[in-house]
């Protein structure tokens, strides 16, 4: 049996939440169309980094929605799950779509390029 660590049991069902408050509790037009990537949490859970990936062209202006929302964010968290203490959150970009489309448009120059 494959045993997980609890920081990411939990991390999984924060990652959850917060993607759901976004769609639905959240009416800040700047943050726009944005998709929790991945969560990483402390091992004493008291610190969460939130990986956020944005479609458009406007990303500070999400994170500075983000920034502005994020004690509401951890209030709605506070409600929904049953942890002594909530994390205090901070948000990040995650590059990793850019990363992928750089590494496929090298592999799609090295088929074009004759050995």
């Amino acid at each position: 049996m494959v045993e997980y660590k609890r920081s990411e049991r939990v991390g999984d069902q924060i990652r959850m939440e917060i993607a759901e408050i976004l769609m639905t509790k959240v009416k800040d037009p700047r943050i726009g169309f944005v998709t929790v990537t991945s969560v990483k949490v402390s091992d004493d859970l008291r610190n969460v980094k939130v990986f956020i990936s944005v479609l458009g062209t406007d990303v500070a202006r999400s994170f500075q929605g983000l920034d502005k929302a994020r004690s509401f964010i951890r209030s709605e968290l506070g409600r929904r799950l049953k942890l002594r203490f909530v994390p205090e959150l901070s948000f990040h970009e995650d590059h990793t779509a850019e990363e992928a489309a750089k590494i496929y448009k090298l592999m799609e120059k090295m088929k074009e390029s004759p050995s």
